[in-house]
């Protein structure tokens, strides 16, 4: 009888993806960045941005001695900020203690910042032809139906069921085409949805099948109410249409990105005092519009308020810049306000 790990590989050789940007010369920092780019984030969406990442920080020596602004400039739109940090912080590490080499054992992957077990094994498997194990979500969901696993996706028997799967049927020789041809499978064939069970290379034994119910698989984790959380954003703009962007604390929500100043408060009043170190004094703020982004744990709501100023004193212990959208290259910021900078949704300069 044909093995699990023969049957993938041979569908594999007929149909997987060879030729995504990350798979020329099996080069470790490649593999690496382009894992930690597709942690929750698809491959259409990874290839325009591995890119620009690749050609602006070519190698794990570029990566490293680059300011931490151009790293997450490159970043910003990815989403999930604290990957960028742990990225510019893995790429140092490799450099000042492994002389730019990535290791090659699993113990010595997983002590660099941000490089958990499933990204160790794809760096083995897919780099450096050793024997990795890979669990990524698309994996996952493969192995989940595979097996018909009942308990709930998130929970410590879940993840631990699924690696015991993974161990016993990665293959010892071409560990490096199976962990890709598992990830194509789940991300081609065996869809959240819509899995196209009759032409699966592993459908015959595949226990969801037999079940009659593969979409039922992985069993979802019961779902919670994201709490939602109202600030206000400061968009003060000068005589000339600029804007002023704060940088973001190091850790939390959008670590590091530069965005409006914000309030915790939500009436005029409160906001204005809040910030009277900042505006001058009687300075009008106009309430504008809100926008919405839903993130992993809660709901935000960001009501804006429009301030024009002549004159600012800025506060000495804020990281703070003013900023032309429409003449000077963006810093980092994250996408929602980007996008709100772009649509240029308030006449500039203008009381």
């Amino acid at each position: 009888m044909m093995e699990f790990s023969d049957k993938v590989l041979r569908w594999f050789d007929a149909h997987g993806r060879k030729h995504l940007p990350w798979q020329a010369g099996k080069d470790a920092y490649r593999v690496w960045l382009s894992e930690i780019m597709l942690q929750q984030t698809q491959v259409t969406t990874v290839i325009p941005y591995f890119l620009r990442f690749i050609d602006r920080f070519p190698d794990v020596k570029a990566l490293a001695a680059a300011p931490i602004d151009q790293v997450l400039q490159h970043w910003a739109g990815l989403g999930y900020y604290a990957r960028a940090h742990r990225l510019h912080a893995c790429a140092q590490q490799v450099v000042n203690q492994h002389a730019g080499k990535f290791p090659e054992d699993l113990n010595g992957l997983m002590a660099l910042p941000g490089v958990g077990r499933s990204t160790a094994g794809a760096i083995l498997a897919l780099a450096m032809e050793h024997r990795g194990v890979i669990l990524d979500g698309n994996v996952k969901r493969v192995l989940a139906r595979y097996a018909a696993i009942d308990h709930p996706t998130g929970s410590s028997a879940f993840e631990r069921e699924l690696w015991d799967r993974a161990e016993t049927l990665t293959p010892w020789v071409r560990a490096g085409d199976y962990a890709q041809a598992m990830m194509d499978l789940g991300a081609t064939l065996c869809k959240r949805h819509t899995p196209q069970c009759l032409i699966c290379p592993v459908m015959e034994a595949c226990k969801a099948r037999a079940e009659g119910a593969p979409a039922d698989y992985p069993k979802a984790a019961r779902s919670k109410k994201l709490p939602y959380v109202e600030r206000s954003g400061l968009v003060i703009l000068d005589a000339e249409g600029r804007v002023l962007l704060e940088r973001r604390p190091p850790l939390g929500l959008w670590a590091g990105l530069y965005s409006f100043p914000e309030s915790e408060f939500t009436q005029e009043m409160d906001i204005h005092n809040a910030w009277q170190a900042w505006l001058p004094h009687n300075t009008s703020m106009q309430k504008m519009d809100y926008f919405e982004h839903t993130f992993s744990h809660y709901r935000l709501r960001m009501n804006l308020w429009k301030v024009v100023v002549q004159s600012l004193t800025l506060i000495a212990d804020k990281d703070c810049l003013w900023y032309d959208f429409r003449s000077q290259e963006a810093p980092g910021m994250p996408a929602p306000i980007s996008r709100y900078l772009q649509q240029g949704a308030w006449p500039l300069g203008k009381k």
